[in-house]
């Protein structure tokens, strides 16, 4: 059976539900198609004691503010997932929860979406996918030698998993310093924190709004035609929330270099000495996930698709939302992705 409708949002995470919001809005049909079982998206599977950058009031999506969580002032992932799945309640969105998207291809004057459980012809796609999915591994020498334990960021859970263990770390962005942070202060494990280069830390009283409101000034900067000031990368790498800054200020995060390859039990440095290694954490980052996307061909350089603004260059009925800044400023964050919604529903609106 193939269904009608006038968009379909593929993934319903942050994104997908930011987009749903202002197609309600917009008064268009329309479904969103999420592979999880449960609402909340990627944040049901993070890491115990991470929690977000910015205090509730500066972490929500349009329409509806995040209500403040008893306790703290930068909220933990799981009251995230209750605000997403009131949120997706209140606005009564109509998500499919676990329905995976195969493809999308065309289909004459409309896009065929092909899932697990049916078929939708849609005037519109918004592709919402995120990169979850797609964790990243480095080419690192050795890697297939290693014989303990490899996870990934999106495998850590808490040090009570890892408690006795020797670790490395391998990442110098905000995933590494936490994780790393997150074993160290706990003090069960023997961590080492690895990174290719020395890590950057933002100013301690930077956070989720003001990197918000750094990246939407550089990219109405290049807008405009100014030069580029670098955006956030500028700034720094890595936010100081509370457990850095703690493990930091006690001087149990400090970065080693990278090592030049593993073996089978541990790692060797450049020097030649070498490190035994129960398990190793490689939190180096994800790439979009976009395979759903493949028939329609229109892949470039990175694995991404261009775009201008949240629009597919090779396909206006196509517009991709929350990979990152190539999709909008800040449009990976819950406080950044509401404005490229919006400008992707009013384009699609236009066509229908």
């Amino acid at each position: 059976m193939t269904r009608r409708t006038d968009v379909v949002v593929v993934g319903g995470g942050q994104a997908g539900l930011a987009a749903g919001y202002h197609l309600r809005r917009q008064g268009l049909d329309f479904v969103i198609l999420d592979a999880g079982t449960a609402p909340g998206g990627s944040w049901q599977h993070m890491w115990d004691s991470l929690r977000l950058f910015s205090p509730a009031e500066h972490s929500s999506l349009p329409g509806r503010l995040m209500p403040a969580q008893a306790g703290g002032t930068c909220p933990d992932a799981g009251h995230v997932v209750d605000y997403l799945a009131d949120y997706e309640k209140r606005y009564g969105l109509p998500v499919r929860h676990g329905t995976r998207v195969d493809a999308v291809r065309r289909a004459g004057d409309r896009l065929l979406v092909e899932a697990d459980t049916g078929r939708w012809r849609a005037r519109a796609v918004i592709s919402a996918t995120g990169t979850w999915s797609r964790p990243f591994l480095p080419a690192v020498p050795g890697r297939n030698v290693f014989t303990r334990r490899q996870l990934h960021t999106v495998d850590y859970r808490s040090p009570a998993d890892l408690a006795g263990q020797r670790v490395l770390v391998v990442g110098g962005g905000n995933s590494g310093a936490q994780v790393a942070a997150d074993l160290a202060l706990d003090g069960r494990v023997q961590v080492t924190w690895v990174t290719r280069r020395p890590p950057r830390f933002l100013p301690d009283d930077i956070d989720g709004r003001a990197l918000f409101d750094v990246a939407t000034a550089r990219r109405r900067a290049l807008d405009a035609g100014r030069t580029d000031a670098g955006g956030v990368a500028s700034l720094g790498d890595i936010v100081a929330v509370p457990p850095v800054r703690a493990a930091r200020d006690a001087r149990l995060l400090k970065a080693e270099p990278m090592f030049t390859r593993l073996t089978a039990d541990g790692v060797r440095w450049a020097d030649g000495s070498r490190t035994g290694a129960d398990a190793i954490i490689w939190c180096t980052g994800f790439r979009p996930a976009l395979a759903h996307l493949a028939p329609l061909g229109l892949r470039g350089p990175r694995g991404r698709i261009p775009t201008d603004g949240t629009r597919a260059s090779g396909e206006p009925r196509l517009h991709l939302l929350g990979y990152g800044d190539w999709t909008g400023p800040a449009s990976a964050t819950l406080i950044g992705v509401g404005r490229p919604a919006r400008d992707a529903v009013r384009a699609i609106a236009s066509l229908c």
